[in-house]
Parts: structure tokens; C-alpha cells; sequence
């Protein structure tokens, strides 16, 4: 048997979607916005404005997920939508580089927080970023049911953290809600509106990015046209609402004009609140936060590997479940490997950033395909996504935005990340296709 079970709830489903988005970024991403938006109101607008797209996309998502309730997720909806060689460039963009090079990232940024705590050497970092990779690794092979239950409680951790460290500033009145003021006004030193926002949009929707990767374990989920949709859902609410209370505590911490850099930015937070020892606090919030993060990434992507080798499309080793602990094993080490490869060369920030383009191309696209298999399968699944059309018109018209900041941005590195993608097609044709895939 090479089927994965269904032994995944809600809770699970809420926690990774939760669990994959918050890591490091909310620690490091206000600086910028703060200092670029310089205007309380507006950075609200950004967060509010990403959260509708993350919102209209889950809904749609969640149509998608309950259609198709099996282990690929984007993967799965390309290949109904639009053909198999579509969905393989989906899944060559996803193994080769951005799996394993988001993985590798989060890894090395746990680390040099663990570096930092303890005073480790970069060789050392290397070593805690592999180590945690593989015992993670480990951890999603010997059974989902372990890895589900570390995720909901990393995942409770991290979200009672971030609530926490907003009751007791608030609670205390540690800030100044003079910080917050001019409300609506721009403070001297800001960039240009449109520039900011601009800015501050493509910045917002990096924190936010991963919600949609719990589609690839519906394979593993009960009751998925139930819980799927509610999971999406849930999960971007909670986000959204953890983001924009977490940047406003520390704008009410933190005057703006004494923010440099996001590391310092956190540190000066959390010496307001916890006083010396406010950086070690906040280090330890940031390791379980990536941590989470780090773990829902290496549970959901090998699926895609997975649904891939079933379709003929990948290696037809990562097809196999395991026979004892019932996962695909080694499609977890395959990506396990590679990301440790790329620790170990450290030259994964720049590669992730050129597939940045590809990838927010690809959710377009995975949402476009809700307009195609609805004419395809005229019957109902049990949901069905509200306001459509209008919901995936506007995470479309939105992310169409993003895709057109991102382009102009650096052209030069969108179009070599196109170009990487589009080797895939010979690679498809000469290898997959003529083999039945």
C-alpha cells in the first residue's frame, strides 16, 4: 500500500497554516514598513490589504482543497486544471529550488539565534541549521501523528507568546501612545506614499506567505470537505489579526525615529518589556516561532514530491509510503538532503530570490484554475467559495498587482528565475513524458 492515511483534524490543519506564515518575518518586517510607511494608519491599510488577498485566495483555496482532497495540493489543482506539463514545472520550481531553499533559510536563521544565545562560530551555526533539518526530518518519518502534535503545540506557544507580549505592554502601559501619533499623517523622513506602500505591500505579503501549503497534506485529513475550507479560513484570520496587533505593540514600545535595522528593532522592544534580558527572551520566541515554521515546511512540501511520483513525474522512490510509519519517507529526505546541501554552500538567499516572481506567478495561476474546473465539474463539493467569481477576482487583481511591483523591482532576477523554470519543459518531455508521465 503506497496511500497515505487519512489521521489529521482541524486543529492540525488550522496550526500548520498558522504554523508555516509566522517565523522570523514578523520580528524583522515592521522595521522596514514602520520607517518607510511612517504612518500608523497606512501600515495598517498594507496588513488589512494583504489579509483580504490571503482571505479571498484561502476561501478559493478551500474550493480547490475540497475538490481535490488529496496529498499535492498546488500540485494537484495545476495537473486538473491545466496538464501535466504545467503542474511538473510547478513541482521542478518547488523541489530544485524553493522547498529546500526556504527550508535552508529557516534553518540558518534558527541557528544564529541559537548562535547568538550560546556564541557559536559560523561553522557552528552550519551544524545546528543541518541537525535541526534532519531530527525534523526524522520526526515527520516516524509518523504524522508526532509531527501534527508538535506543530499544534509550537504553533499555541507561538501565538500565546505574541498575544502575551501584547496584554503585558498594553496591560503595564510600557509604551507611549504618543509613538502611534500622527495617526494618519506620514512622519518626516518617510518615503513617498505610493513608494512605501508599494514597499511595504511586497514586505507585507512575504510574512504572509505559505498559507496555501495546507493543501498538500488534504491527503492526510479528516473530513476534508469540512475541515479544509475551515482551516484556510481560520488560519489567515488568526494571522492577520497576530500581524497587525504584534506591529502595533511594538510601534507603541518603539518610537519610530529610534528604529534602525528589524534584529535592533525586536531587541528594543524587548528590552522595554522584559528589560536587559529582553533580547534572550526574544531570541527564544524567535527559535520557537521558526521552529514551527521549519516543521510544517518539511511536513507539507514532500507531498508534493509524493503526488508527483505517482503521477510518474518524479523519482519513483518518492512514491513509497514507508511500511511501518505509514509517510512518504523518502520524498522528506530527499528534500532533507538537498536543504542540508544548500546549509552547507550557503548560497540559498539568492537563488530563493530570484523563484519569488515564479512562485507568487504560480498561486495566480493555481487560482485561475477554480474558473477552469468549475466549468470542467459542474457539481457541487459540499463548499463552494463564497462572492465567486468576485473572491478570486479580487485575490487575483491584487496579486496582480504584487506580480507587476515584483517585476519592476529587478526584471534581471524575475526573468532568470522564469528562465530556470522553463529548463524544466525539455526536462518533462525527455524524461517524464515518454515514460508515461
Amino acid at each position: 500500500m503506497n496511500e497515505l492515511k487519512r489521521q489529521l483534524g482541524l486543529s492540525t490543519a488550522i496550526a500548520t497554516v498558522i504554523g508555516e506564515v509566522i517565523a522570523v518575518g514578523i520580528f524583522l518586517t515592521p522595521a522596514g514598513m514602520i520607517k518607510s510607511i511612517g504612518s500608523p494608519f497606512w501600515l495598517l491599510i498594507v496588513w488589512l490589504t494583504m489579509g483580504l488577498m490571503a482571505i479571498c485566495g484561502a476561501l478559493c483555496y478551500g474550493e480547490l482543497a475540497t475538490r481535490f482532497p488529496e496529498a499535492g495540493g498546488g500540485y494537484v489543482y495545476l495537473r486538473e486544471a491545466f496538464g501535466k506539463p504545467i503542474a511538473f514545472l510547478y513541482g521542478w520550481k518547488s523541489f530544485l529550488v524553493m522547498d529546500p531553499g526556504i527550508t535552508a533559510a529557516l534553518a540558518v536563521g534558527l541557528a544564529s539565534y541559537v548562535g547568538y544565545m550560546v556564541k557559536l562560530a559560523p561553522f557552528g551555526i552550519k551544524i545546528v541549521a543541518i541537525s535541526t533539518i534532519l531530527i525534523l526530518a526524522a520526526v515527520n518519518i516516524i509518523g504524522i501523528r508526532l509531527g501534527a502534535w508538535l506543530i499544534r503545540g509550537l504553533t499555541f506557544i507561538k501565538v500565546g507568546f505574541l498575544m502575551f507580549i501584547a496584554i503585558w505592554a498594553v496591560g503595564f502601559q510600557l509604551g507611549d501612545l504618543s509613538n502611534l501619533q500622527p495617526f494618519f499623517q506620514q512622519k518626516p523622513g518617510s518615503d513617498p506614499l505610493s513608494v512605501a506602500l508599494a514597499g511595504g505591500i511586497v514586505a507585507a505579503f512575504f510574512s504572509f506567505g505559505g498559507w496555501w501549503d495546507a493543501g498538500k497534506i488534504a491527503g492526510e485529513i479528516t473530513d476534508p470537505n469540512r475541515n479544509l475550507p475551515r482551516a484556510f479560513i481560520y488560519g489567515v484570520l488568526v494571522i492577520t489579526t497576530v500581524y497587525i496587533t504584534t506591529t502595533m505593540v511594538f510601534m507603541y514600545l518603539v518610537p519610530v525615529q529610534d528604529v534602525t535595522s528589524g534584529e535592533t528593532f525586536a531587541a528594543q522592544a524587548g528590552e522595554v518589556l522584559f528589560g536587559y534580558a529582553g533580547g534572550q527572551v526574544f531570541s527564544i520566541i524567535v527559535i520557537i516561532s521558526v521552529l514551527g515554521s521549519l516543521l510544517a515546511i518539511i511536513m507539507t512540501a514532500p507531498r508534493v514530491y509524493y503526488a508527483m511520483a505517482r503521477n510518474k513525474l518524479f523519482l519513483s522512490a518518492a512514491a513509497k509510503v514507508h511500511p511501518k510509519y505509514g509517510t512518504p519517507a523518502r520524498a522528506i529526505i530527499f528534500q532533507a538532503m538537498l536543504a542540508s546541501i544548500l546549509v552547507a554552500l550557503g548560497t540559498f538567499n539568492q537563488i530563493v530570490s530570484y523563484f519569488v516572481f515564479v512562485t507568487v506567478f504560480f498561486i495566480a495561476l493555481t487560482v485561475i484554475a477554480l474558473f477552469i474546473l468549475r466549468k470542467k465539474q459542474s457539481g457541487s463539493t459540499g463548499y463552494l467559495t463564497p462572492g465567486y467569481p468576485w473572491t478570486p477576482a479580487i485575490f487575483l487583481f491584487l496579486i496582480i498587482g504584487l506580480l507587476v511591483l515584483l517585476a519592476g523591482n529587478n526584471p534581471l532576477q524575475v526573468l532568470l528565475g522564469v528562465g530556470v523554470v522553463l529548463l524544466g519543459i525539455p526536462v518533462y518531455y525527455f524524461n517524464f513524458k515518454r515514460k508515461g508521465g
